[in-house]
């Protein structure tokens, strides 16, 4: 009861009802867009063709841009030529010098970030494109052989580069202007939606599935262990997103003038899950890599052989991707999280933290503390990544179905969910209305 009223008083205020109304309709833009196929392709010939896909690359990469890329759509590269080029520029940020400048710039080091990301998104999209266009020309259908692309040529690799392109650069158009007018995060909101788009049809896929293998002899146990299952996995992810470690800083006061700044306490929150799903999506691109090659060699039977370990039912499978994973998950946060800097800007402004020295001895305490945190945060990263594996395989659920019990996209969507609900919560207690929660607010991820 007490939800429903916060909805009520989501729409109670003009400001956050628009905000709601506008998001939800670029949102409903950028699904229309979703499903309007590329100028020359078959759109039979790719169905047929990427039946076989969903545990290869073009299957991961078609989850994060909502089904756009097995349609042959103008949105088939989807926001990732954004998010690559914004995981490139951060990786930059790390070994050259000019780039670390610029993020410590603050407003103006992150407008120029911005351009410097837009500049790359087009330059990505552009490539990709091209590469998207000479894919196509080579798509066949497994059976009745017709090509998706009946009359290839110059004109058509021009047209698809340039329709796609302007299609990623308009995405990236919807996602600044949710961000800026609307509410939440609009890269991560059309992620989301994306995602959560494909579960109708997953649904539908684990119900074929069953009338097809089970028939109407289902076992309820099985049933409600299936949803216990599922609600326990989400209540994991949300409990793995939210967990960190507070470390208390004190700062000391200064007296500038007649005025006293400083004395006051706080903490540096750190969370057992920095990296977020960059490891998952890093140690995906790897794994799904020997599948992707050994379907170009369907003939041979070492490739078959090498095929059956990377396979997703296969314990290799499983050990090598959590172990990927793991280290992934201690790259990507060294990269992000510098203890240095930390220490560094503590310093400067006065702060320490009790027992430890400034400077070096603070950067070694922060490191260690971060090298802890992350053993058991990139295990359980691990778990709910492969989980969805186990549970096709034990319970011989349909794989589209399977996702949404663990892996990249229930993190995706429960990390997204908890970021625009924090907004709105935020947005409620400020015009003093109650929000979702009823002992204090929801805190967002910062990853």
């Amino acid at each position: 009861m007490q939800l429903l009223q916060s909805f009520q008083n989501c729409f109670k205020i003009p400001d956050l009802r628009r905000r709601i109304f506008f998001t939800v309709g670029l949102l409903v833009v950028y699904r229309i867009g979703g499903q309007i196929t590329v100028p020359g392709v078959q759109l039979a010939v790719l169905t047929e063709f990427f039946q076989t896909s969903s545990n290869t690359l073009f299957g991961l990469y078609d989850m994060f841009v909502g089904g756009a890329f097995t349609r042959g759509t103008i949105f088939a590269l989807g926001i990732m030529p954004y998010i690559s080029a914004s995981i490139i520029l951060q990786l930059l940020g790390a070994v050259i010098p000019y780039f670390q400048k610029l993020q410590r710039e603050g407003e103006e080091g992150r407008k120029k970030i911005t351009q410097y990301t837009r500049y790359g998104t087009v330059f990505l999209a552009a490539a990709q494109s091209y590469g998207v266009s000479f894919f196509l020309i080579n798509i066949t259908a497994p059976l009745s052989g017709n090509p998706a692309v009946p009359n290839p040529g110059l004109g058509f690799t021009l047209s698809t580069m340039l329709t796609i392109t302007t299609g990623t650069i308009f995405i990236m158009w919807l996602g600044e202007q949710i961000t800026e007018r609307g509410i939440g995060n609009g890269i991560s909101l059309i992620i989301f939606i994306g995602i959560v788009a494909e579960l109708p049809y997953a649904i539908s896929q684990e119900y074929s599935h069953f009338l097809i293998n089970r028939g109407f002899s289902k076992n309820i146990i099985e049933e409600i262990i299936l949803v216990v299952l599922m609600f326990a996995v989400v209540a994991f992810v949300i409990l793995m997103t939210q967990g960190l470690r507070k470390i208390p800083v004190q700062y000391a006061k200064r007296v500038v003038g007649r005025r006293v700044y400083g004395g006051q306490a706080t903490h540096i929150p750190l969370r057992i899950n920095t990296a977020g799903v960059i490891p998952i999506i890093f140690a995906q691109s790897i794994m799904f890599l020997p599948g992707t090659i050994t379907q170009m060699f369907p003939g041979n039977e070492f490739m078959l052989m090498v095929g059956s370990f990377f396979s997703t039912e296969s314990m290799f499978y499983w050990f090598a991707y959590s172990m990927m994973i793991v280290f992934f998950t201690y790259f990507y946060t060294a990269i992000v999280m510098d203890p240095n800097q930390l220490a560094d800007n503590m310093k400067k402004h006065g702060g320490f933290i009790p027992g430890i020295r400034p400077g070096p001895r603070t950067a070694q305490y922060i490191d260690g503390i971060m090298t802890r945190i992350t053993l058991p945060g990139s295990i359980a990263l691990a778990l709910v990544t492969i989980f969805p594996f186990f549970v096709t395989r034990q319970f011989n659920v349909a794989p589209s179905f399977a996702q949404f019990f663990g892996g990249t996209g229930l993190l995706i969507v429960v990390g997204v969910a908890l970021d625009t609900l924090q907004q709105i919560e935020s947005q409620l207690m400020t015009r003093h209305y109650e929000g979702f929660m009823k002992r204090g607010k929801i805190q967002g991820r910062k990853s």
